[in-house]
């Protein structure tokens, strides 16, 4: 019986940690709201140096016409895979006068055009269509990388939409368009030995400060090494307990 009692407060004591490790796992990772619940944005810059900035998942607008290029600039984090969307409202078909192509490019702080693993990122519409929508899935947000390669790093990405094909005659027509941008947390496994001095996030107009969403050294695999470590030790815990039976000894018959 004692031993019984002694498995059931081990594997209740085992279950209580991890659902501890693991409601504290979800509270660390959890986003901030604050932000979201700000007013998006209704304009968009024109340049880099006059970018809008956005915070993830927050929608913006802007009115523009057919031709002009639109920028916005949002930050991204390591373990992050940023994914972008942008819809565009098209005039009425009879004032246009062809097809038309649009286009969304994503560059980094260093305004190196980062490619898209997947996502319509180009798309051509016919002249009759009401409006064209893109999507462009950056790779995961890497905390180091060598100073040769193209990674995505910590820090501020623009974005950049713009027509690339259309009869002459619809440039300057209005069009409305909207931008969104969120990530999908890639967690520990991504993570990678070493990080930056600092984000790349250009001093200029319009970009986002660098404040407390650059995460610097922290990744979850610190909270998964934790379970593992408190799982160890009481397993260890466990096993003495079960095996090292009750403590008393053995009870010997009385001598006649």
């Amino acid at each position: 019986m004692r031993r019984t009692r002694r498995t059931r407060r081990f594997f209740a004591a085992a279950a209580l940690a991890l659902t501890a490790l693991t409601t504290f796992t979800g509270a660390a990772v959890a986003d901030d709201d604050d932000d979201s619940a700000e007013k998006a944005p209704t304009e968009a810059g024109t340049s880099f140096r006059t970018a809008t900035a956005i915070e993830q998942d927050q929608k913006a607008t802007a009115s523009a016409s057919t031709g002009d290029y639109l920028y916005w600039s949002f930050p991204a984090d390591q373990g992050e895979r940023p994914t972008v969307r942008a819809t565009v409202e098209l005039p009425g078909a009879q004032a246009r006068h062809g097809a038309q192509t649009w286009r969304i490019d994503v560059y980094d702080g260093l305004r190196r055009r980062q490619s898209c693993m997947y996502g319509m990122q180009a798309r051509a519409v016919a002249a009759d269509a009401g409006r064209v929508g893109l999507a462009c899935t950056l790779r995961t947000v890497r905390a180091w990388s060598e100073p040769w390669a193209n990674d995505p790093l910590p820090g501020t990405y623009y974005v950049r939409l713009t027509v690339t094909g259309l009869a002459d005659a619809d440039l300057g027509l209005p069009v409305s368009t909207s931008i969104e941008a969120n990530s999908k947390d890639m967690g520990g496994a991504t993570a990678v030995d070493g990080s930056l001095s600092a984000p790349l996030v250009p001093g200029t107009a319009g970009t986002t400060d660098d404040h407390d969403w650059s995460s610097g050294w922290w990744t979850s695999r610190w909270l998964w090494t934790a379970l593992g470590a408190v799982l160890a030790a009481l397993a260890a815990i466990g096993g003495h307990t079960l095996t090292r039976g009750s403590g008393r000894p053995p009870r010997v018959p009385p001598t006649m």
